[in-house]
């Protein structure tokens, strides 16, 4: 196929449409109300919509329908959030893991599962990449220190790319990326490769190998002006969607 021909294809798909899973908090407050609300900081559809697509909320649902919602979406992404539930991967709580939010595991667990049963592009930001390895059969560190810039400080680290990963092919180059976590990938999960390292050996970038794109990134690329990250993360989306739709 020509690349012209490509091309119109493209244009006659449109943006692609990218699920972003949301927060869900108890009391927010804005204006004269203070009410429970499903949340997602704007830095989130900002970046996707740098990145060429469109942004389409996914707050905590039943988990029997995330198949049916993912497959009316082009991609998802795995917002960060609060600790994932040692549970799930068989440890007892550490006393500095944070409140559990089973609503968003089970939701999100059952995104993930949905996502990679029909090949939509996913990616995982933080708290997303650490419940994508734990979907799979992995395990998390439950704290560790110097990936923040203090309490409600985000911090920057370099991130060294794995050669011949997916990831290094976003980025060759080692990067500064801000970050802002205190967990992070213990066991790995068996189908995960690692794809970038910080400088420590945090494990800071995991994929899945295969036709299907799927990568986890340990930073927060919504909290940077580097859009790579998510403009991949469009483009596969908008590959795998004109390709279907022809």
């Amino acid at each position: 196929m020509s690349a012209e021909r490509r091309q119109e294809r493209e244009d006659a798909v449109g943006r692609p449409l990218i699920g972003v899973s949301t927060y869900l908090e108890e009391s927010v407050r804005w204006g004269v109300w203070h009410w429970p609300a499903a949340l997602l900081p704007a830095a989130y559809p900002r970046l996707v919509k740098a990145a060429g697509g469109l942004t389409a909320m996914l707050p905590p649902d039943d988990p029997e329908s995330a198949a049916e919602v993912v497959a009316r979406l082009d991609g998802v992404v795995v917002a960060g959030g609060p600790d994932v539930e040692p549970l799930r991967y068989g440890a007892a709580r550490d006393a500095r893991t944070g409140p559990p939010a089973p609503e968003r595991d089970a939701w999100e667990s059952a995104l993930i599962e949905a996502a990679l049963a029909s090949g939509t592009p996913l990616l995982g930001i933080c708290r997303g990449m650490q419940l994508l390895n734990v979907a799979l059969g992995g395990t998390l560190v439950q704290h560790l220190d110097g990936h923040t810039g203090g309490p409600g400080v985000v911090g920057r680290h370099t991130v060294r790319p794995v050669p011949g990963t997916r990831y290094a092919a976003v980025e060759p180059d080692e990067a500064s990326v801000p970050t802002y976590h205190h967990q992070a990938v213990d066991r790995l999960a068996d189908p995960l490769v690692v794809s970038a390292y910080a400088e420590d050996g945090t494990v800071e970038a995991v994929e899945l190998p295969g036709a299907a794109w799927v990568l986890g990134v340990q930073w927060h690329p919504e909290l940077g002006e580097d859009t790579k990250v998510m403009e991949a993360l469009v483009t596969a989306a908008r590959t795998r969607t004109t390709a279907m739709a022809y």
